[in-house]
C-alpha cells in the first residue's frame, strides 16, 4: 500500500533496515587489517634483486600475508629502482646487497637515504657476514636480513623496520654484537673499520704485495673466480675502480705498510 494514501498507512522513518532488506557488507578497503603497516593498510614494499627467480620467489613467499604486506613494484637493477621509489613512495624498500652493474644494494641504500632522509631500506642477503651487516648500517639501512629467514619472521622484521626499528637477522645478532665489541677494542683484522671481511683483508694484503689473482688463489687455496669476487667486493667497499686505487687506500689508511 502506498504510505501517502489514505487507509491508515504510515511512512516508516529512521529505520536503518526496513523489512526485506539486508545491510550491505562493508567495502573491502574499509575492513580493518590485522598487524598492518599503519594508516589502516598493509606495508607497501618495493623489491630489488637482479635475479627474476628470486623476485618471483619472494612474491610467492609473501603472498599469504596480503593483509600485512603488499608488493607494489619490483626491479632487477638499482638504476631502475630509484625512479620507482621516487614515484611510488613505498613504506619499505627491500634490496639484495649485491646487484649486477656498478651500483650495489649498499650504494642504492645510501642514495635513497641521502635523497629522502627517513627512507626505510632493508637489505636482504645470502651473505652471513658481519662486515656486510656493518656496511649496511653505515649506509643507513633499516636492517640486514638473510634470505634463509623464516617467512613469518621475515614479515615481523619488515613490520618492525617500517615502524622505525633497526632489525638484524636473528642468526647474526649475537655474533654481530661480539664482533662490534672486538672492533671497538681494536681486536680485529686490518681493514675491518672500512667494512672488509677477514678474507677480503687477506686478499687486499696480497694485492698490496702485487700478487695476481691466480697467485692469490694459490696462496689461500681458493678458486680464481672466488678471488675475483673478493677483489670486486674490496673495490666496492673502498670506493675504488682498480687495484692501484685499492692499494693506495690500504697504504693511506695504514691497513698494510
Amino acid at each position: 500500500m502506498d504510505s501517502r494514501a489514505g487507509g491508515g498507512g504510515r511512512t516508516v522513518r529512521g529505520r536503518a533496515n526496513p523489512p526485506g532488506r539486508t545491510k550491505p557488507p562493508p567495502r573491502p578497503e574499509s575492513r580493518p587489517e590485522s598487524r598492518q603497516g599503519g594508516n589502516g593498510r598493509p606495508l607497501r614494499i618495493i623489491l630489488v634483486d637482479d635475479h627474476e627467480m628470486v623476485l618471483e620467489g619472494l612474491k610467492a613467499l609473501l603472498a599469504r600475508f596480503r593483509g600485512r604486506v603488499r608488493i607494489v613494484a619490483q626491479s632487477v637493477s638499482a638504476d631502475a629502482a630509484e625512479p620507482m621509489v621516487a614515484a611510488l613512495d613505498p613504506d619499505l624498500v627491500v634490496s639484495d646487497v649485491r646487484l649486477r652493474g656498478s651500483v650495489s644494494g649498499l650504494d642504492l641504500c645510501r642514495r635513497l637515504v641521502e635523497t629522502t632522509p627517513g627512507r626505510r631500506v632493508v637489505l636482504l642477503s645470502a651473505y652471513d657476514d658481519e662486515q656486510y651487516l656493518f656496511q649496511a648500517l653505515r649506509a643507513g639501512a633499516a636492517g640486514y636480513l638473510l634470505k634463509s629467514i623464516d617467512r613469518e619472521e621475515l614479515v615481523r622484521m619488515l613490520e618492525r623496520a617500517a615502524r622505525g626499528e633497526t632489525v638484524v637477522d636473528p642468526s647474526m645478532a649475537g655474533r654481530a654484537v661480539a664482533s662490534a665489541a672486538r672492533l671497538q677494542a681494536g681486536e680485529f683484522w686490518p681493514g675491518a673499520h672500512l667494512g672488509l671481511s677477514q678474507r677480503e683483508s687477506e686478499v687486499l694484503g696480497f694485492l698490496v704485495t702485487g700478487l695476481s689473482n691466480r697467485a692469490i688463489a694459490g696462496k689461500l687455496v681458493l678458486g680464481e673466480e672466488t678471488v675475483k669476487t673478493h677483489v670486486r667486493s674490496i673495490f666496492r667497499k673502498l670506493s675504488v675502480n682498480d687495484r692501484a686505487g685499492a692499494v693506495a687506500v690500504a697504504l693511506r689508511e695504514g691497513i698494510f705498510r
